[in-house]
């Protein structure tokens, strides 16, 4: 069986407009990344949305939801933003049962050459197919409970909660 890959945007799929220094959505990068990852396992790739997770509204996360559940895989990898992955996270895991879900993404943009994508779409990938039915959340080489991660806005790194830092 495959794993189902969703593409919701974020930072990973970010480009960058020279001109006007904005980033901007056009293509996921999902294929390149596998290939450029030399991947030979068998994945369905779905785009669901190209945003910002700091757009993301109730009903984006529940699309992903439902998407989640009506899925023939019962492995699945969501790309999406880090501002507000854990807040998703949590949402999924209260609705998607019997199948192994893993956001990951980005800080740093696939197209800057120097991003921590590639890296997090492996472990995602490693993650999906090891761990147990579930809603966890893959950054920076770990795995993180879907109840139990924040992003730590002052030093861009994703870390379990804790009494010193709910």
């Amino acid at each position: 069986m495959s794993i189902r890959i969703f593409i919701t945007g974020g930072t990973f799929d970010k480009e960058y407009n020279e001109l006007n220094g904005e980033l901007y959505f056009k293509d996921t990068h999902m294929h390149d990344l596998l290939e450029m990852g030399r991947c030979r396992l068998k994945v369905e790739i779905r785009t669901l949305m190209m945003i910002d997770s700091l757009e993301m509204t109730e009903e984006d996360r529940e699309l992903i939801a439902h998407q989640c559940i009506q899925a023939d895989e019962d492995k699945i990898i969501i790309t999406h933003g880090t501002d507000t992955m854990s807040e998703t996270a949590r949402i999924l895991s209260e609705k998607v049962k019997n199948k192994t879900v893993v956001l990951t993404g980005a800080m740093i943009p696939i197209k800057f050459g120097s991003s921590d994508g590639l890296f997090n779409l492996g472990s995602a990938l490693a993650f999906a197919q090891t761990l147990p039915h579930g809603v966890y959340v893959a950054m920076n080489g770990r795995f993180f409970h879907a109840h139990n991660v924040r992003k730590n806005k002052q030093t861009g790194v994703f870390e379990e909660l804790t009494p010193e830092t709910i």
